[in-house]
């Protein structure tokens, strides 16, 4: 893992963020024209590693073709975040950030860092491709391709509800939160379980859990209440909860337009974009995706048949793992 050293970072809502710092991780390298790079951003709680699964050699993002960028976002550890911030800004002091911002910093990366004029192609799946639009909207000079994956440019008014109920509200109602200033990430366990129950009802089809089709079962896991312990807890677990709480916030004010009209904002994107949704999947439905799509000039929309849903993002099946790889490499050959 490297870090990028922002300095005083000044955020779009006007506060500055002393000594930020963005984490990023880098596959491949980069050509002496710096004419391969790609940008993948990160999910919600995710980390470059968790993107790592879908690089490797012979398939669409090739390390041995392009320099693959992995950046963090603010809000996310080790980046800048509520539990890596210094005082006054640490833990529940930590400012608003939004997808702008982290946008903004990954420009910074790529340009001061690497010299990089123009991205061969931008995505990211969820909260990845909420900052996959942002970069379209924003820097259109710089994005060649774009690729949103189970997301959007900002979310519907059901997943705001969600970020808010399944995500934050479990842990800024448990009894230790303390506005925030816990005594350590563990103290909000129940909170934690409550968020592990709630987005193991609301994320996978409702198929997953049909009986004679239960999808937990071809991940291995014993039960359901396996499932939720093994799978969901310990991914919710493995996080600061004031990290949590701050990227859920920062997902659900996404916005390329910032607060104009969306419409004319998708418009102006020249990148050559792929939007893909996957059947079932409540954060990002098709048919929304699929709008979206018809927004971008020369879009294409692709839905991705998946027992998986939004889970499709954690590669949980070879299927989907085939279905986004040949998605990604006819986006890029474009």
């Amino acid at each position: 893992m490297d870090f990028f050293e922002l300095g005083d970072f000044k955020l779009s809502s006007g506060s500055t963020l002393p000594n930020a710092r963005l984490a990023y991780k880098t596959h491949g390298t980069l050509s002496a024209a710096k004419d391969n790079a790609i940008l993948f951003p990160n999910f919600l709680g995710g980390t470059p590693e968790a993107l790592e699964v879908w690089i490797g050699e012979g398939r669409p993002l090739d390390p041995s073709k392009y320099f693959i960028i992995l950046p963090g976002h603010f809000g996310s550890a080790p980046s800048s975040s509520p539990s890596t911030a210094a005082a006054p800004f640490e833990r529940g002091a930590f400012p608003a950030v939004h997808i702008a911002d982290d946008v903004m910093a990954q420009h910074r990366l790529v340009t001061e860092k690497f010299g990089i004029q123009e991205l061969q192609l931008v995505l990211g799946w969820s909260v990845g491709a909420l900052q996959t639009y942002e970069w379209a909207v924003r820097f259109p000079e710089k994005v060649k391709r774009m690729a949103s994956i189970a997301g959007g440019p900002k979310p519907s008014p059901w997943t705001k509800l969600w970020l808010h109920t399944a995500l934050e509200e479990p842990l800024t109602s448990d009894p230790h939160w303390n506005n925030g200033f816990y005594t350590d990430a563990q103290a909000v366990l129940t909170g934690t379980y409550r968020q592990a129950h709630a987005t193991a009802l609301t994320l996978p089809p409702p198929g997953f859990y049909r009986e004679g089709a239960e999808g937990w079962r071809s991940l291995g896991f014993g039960s359901i209440d396996d499932f939720i312990s093994r799978f969901w807890a310990t991914f919710w677990r493995s996080q600061d909860p004031n990290d949590v709480v701050a990227q859920a916030r920062k997902a659900r004010g996404a916005d390329p337009s910032a607060g104009g009209d969306l419409a004319a904002a998708l418009s102006r994107i020249t990148a050559k974009a792929l939007v893909v949704a996957f059947t079932g999947d409540p954060m990002f439905p098709p048919a929304e995706c699929k709008a979206d799509a018809d927004r971008i000039p020369g879009a294409r929309f692709q839905e991705i048949p998946s027992g998986f849903g939004h889970l499709a993002t954690f590669a949980l099946s070879e299927q989907d793992k085939q279905a986004i790889d040949q998605a990604l490499r006819e986006v890029l050959a474009s």
